[in-house]
């Protein structure tokens, strides 16, 4: 181990710590450690600058903008009166129907985060039409995109599963991999993670914000009414965006730039004023992301993460039980995405997976599907995906409190993949 790697691992310490006791604001800390890492030589300068100009963080600030400016016309209204019609007044009824839209959608789409960005201004509406604190809502809906990302033989599914293919037939494996292997080694977390976050999950989730939900300050802070124009203007600009992120292959343009543009087309349309505009940027939650993206890239590049994963393979490379050697490949790239990008770890893993089961001669589809379904249910930071940045500012919490709400769902999952993949998928 170098001198820079441990430096890496005592500067993460001492930022988590700092994120859970909460004494300074999450983007002060994760910003200190980006300069610190900087000032080791863990990283370089650029990297930090390249957060600020990444696609996530420039989605992040612009949907969350784009959710304020709907807010402002007079859509959320009439689509939750519209809901309260059709559920009776049930907000449960009405709960239920947004974590099914957002199934769908994360199972059509290639990212939980543009799932998550489309969903959770919905959920927002239906929250304030039934009196109910977004804090409550927000984090398990959050958690259903995550968990249940490339279920389906779609999308995401698709693309990763070819990915997987190639590194089998380059590191001389017969068995292929294909979207199906994900539907067969996964399905009933489609029906566990509804189950929890309709039932449990309010058990567990915040009452109030643990910290200010910018959008909700300036949805309740004095504006004058929309014209006709700026009120269907909001609407249009926003629907628009959303089906540029649903059709983004035939859109030819990368989802930031349409959530950018959208920001512009309301501003142009009196929909939000500059000022609204400015008070709506999640300032605090994209400096948290780039500090988390400068850290998860200065694990890489000292190869912290390489020395990691040559660690477990290591340890996984003398047994020879299906349930351990699954158990290893579930539980740790869970733990590492805590605080690197899901799609990395995936990455990163998919190859000392593979040296681990030639070694054993073992089946690694089930290692494969193992470490994408322990990289997808990762939420408890936010260096994981951009959906969980995003989730913080719209449910007013803290790291925290994603440990308090998140820790039963972990085991849930933990249990259940391990146990059911050995079954389906036994690696020996």
């Amino acid at each position: 181990m170098t001198t820079q790697m441990m430096i890496c691992i005592l500067l993460f310490v001492l930022m988590l710590v700092n994120f859970l006791l909460g004494k300074f604001p999450l983007g002060v800390i994760a910003g200190t450690t980006a300069g610190l890492l900087v000032l080791t030589g863990c990283t370089d300068a650029k990297t930090v600058l390249s957060g600020f100009g990444s696609a996530n963080t420039l989605t992040i600030g612009c949907m969350i903008i784009l959710a304020a400016g709907l807010g402002r016309t007079s859509f959320p209204a009439r689509i939750t009166a519209g809901i309260r019609k059709i559920t009776g007044g049930s907000y449960k009824l009405a709960y239920l129907g947004v974590l099914l839209i957002a199934i769908v959608l994360t199972s059509l789409l290639t990212s939980p985060m543009a799932a998550y960005a489309i969903v959770f201004p919905i959920m927002d509406s239906v929250c304030d039409e039934f009196g109910v604190s977004r804090s409550k809502a927000q984090f398990p809906l959050m958690v259903m995109c995550l968990a249940c990302c490339s279920i389906f033989p779609l999308g995401f599914a698709i693309s990763q599963s070819a990915v997987y293919s190639g590194y089998m037939e380059t590191y001389g494996f017969t068995q292929g991999f294909t979207a199906m292997d994900f539907f067969k080694g996964r399905w009933p977390m489609l029906f566990i993670a509804l189950a929890w976050a309709f039932f449990l999950a309010p058990k567990f989730t915040l009452d109030t914000p643990a910290v200010p939900i910018t959008s909700q300050e300036a949805k309740s802070a004095n504006a004058k009414p929309l014209s006709r124009f700026s009120d269907v203007a909001g609407v249009v600009i926003f629907v628009l965006v959303i089906l540029g992120f649903i059709f983004n292959k035939h859109v030819g343009q990368p989802t930031w730039f349409l959530a950018f543009i959208g920001v512009m087309a309301m501003l142009l349309c009196g929909t939000l004023t500059k000022n609204e505009a400015i008070k709506a940027i999640p300032v605090d939650i994209c400096m948290l992301f780039v500090g988390a993206n400068t850290m998860a890239n200065a694990l890489v590049g000292t190869g912290t993460a390489e020395w990691v994963g040559s660690l477990i393979s290591g340890v996984v490379g003398n047994t020879a039980n299906t349930f351990m050697l699954h158990a290893v490949f579930f539980l740790v790239p869970f733990i590492i995405t805590q605080f690197m990008q899901n799609q990395s770890v995936m990455n990163v893993f998919a190859p000392v997976a593979l040296i681990a089961c030639s070694a054993l001669n073992a089946d690694p589809r089930g290692c494969m599907i193992l470490i994408s379904a322990g990289a997808l249910t990762a939420y408890m930071t936010p260096s994981a995906t951009a959906a969980v940045a995003m989730c913080m500012g719209a449910g007013g919490y803290d790291v925290k409190s994603l440990f308090k709400m998140g820790w039963l769902f972990a085991v849930i999952a933990s249990i259940f993949y391990i146990l059911f993949v050995s079954l389906v998928y036994p690696a020996l």
